[in-house]
């Protein structure tokens, strides 16, 4: 979404739900203790379309204020976007909301990456360079790695690794 905040927010897709608390727990405390979260199933879980973990809130924003869908911009001007057509948008803030898939191009070269482009890692731990981890990854050690709650989890994770290696 870009433009000021609920302002005039824009997106690229329409916007996918999840409720945050089904039957009263939260997603995560669900994953977790069904062991979903930690379970083999990527392959099935990769062709889940992304949504936004929500109690609601963000839903009723959007919902009461609306959201465009439009191409994304061509560039940036000093105080706003420039479209495709010419067109020139002040904006305040602009947050890009990627759809959690990175990209490592600044690794390029440094072994760190397949031919693809994705981190060679396990659990995100580089098994092809010396001290280098990464985090925040979808399904880096699990469902929730490429939220918040996950990646906190995942960071703690590596760092033990990562110093562990170091002694």
């Amino acid at each position: 979404m870009y433009g000021p905040l609920f302002g005039s927010s824009r997106t690229r897709r329409p916007v996918g739900w999840t409720p945050q608390r089904p039957l009263g727990r939260d997603l995560h405390w669900w994953l977790k203790h069904t062991r979903l979260d930690t379970a083999p199933i990527r392959r099935l879980l990769a062709k889940v379309p992304v949504s936004v973990i929500d109690n609601g809130t963000y839903r009723a924003a959007l919902d009461r204020h609306g959201v465009d869908r439009r191409t994304m911009f061509s560039a940036f001007t000093t105080d706003g976007v420039l479209w495709a057509d010419g067109t020139h948008e002040p904006v305040d803030t602009v947050v890009f909301a990627t759809g959690y898939r990175p990209t490592f191009g600044y690794l390029t070269g440094s072994g760190a990456l397949d031919e693809t482009g994705a981190p060679v890692h396990r659990g995100g731990v580089s098994t092809t360079v010396k001290g280098l981890g990464f985090v925040g990854m979808e399904f880096q050690r699990s469902f929730s790695s490429k939220t918040l709650r996950g990646a906190g989890r995942d960071a703690a994770w590596l760092l033990r690794r990562l110093s562990a290696a170091r002694r």
